[in-house]
């Protein structure tokens, strides 16, 4: 079974920036592997997106403020994040699909606060 680990997540003030990754014990080049995150009483919205085959997708609310990327050799993808506001609060997860088959991290907490 798939398992993924956040992490990476904390305090940071209003326009900063933090680097999340997404961890595994299974190599995650042929998965679907998105970031979502979801704010208290909401769903979870899409932040971003990679593909097996290189494309990315990315949130509207946040293009152009976040990078999503990944490494191969230690099975982790990132979420970089910059010029964070207020409103970027909120936990992170990390998700992977293949054909079928999806998987979910426990989420990492992201607070942006002065």
């Amino acid at each position: 079974q798939v398992q993924l680990v956040e992490s990476g997540g904390g305090l940071v003030q209003p326009g900063g920036s933090l680097r999340l990754s997404c961890t595994s014990a299974t190599d995650l080049s042929f998965y679907t592997m998105k970031w979502y995150r979801q704010l208290p009483g909401e769903q979870r919205e899409l932040v971003a997106g990679s593909g097996s085959g290189g494309s990315t997708d990315y949130g509207y609310s946040v293009k152009g403020s976040v990078t999503i990327s990944g490494d191969s050799t230690k099975k982790t993808v990132y979420l970089q994040m910059n010029n964070l506001k207020p409103g970027d609060s909120a936990s992170y997860y990390c998700n992977g699909v293949l054909g079928g088959f999806s998987c979910w991290g426990q989420g990492t907490q992201v607070t942006v606060s002065s």
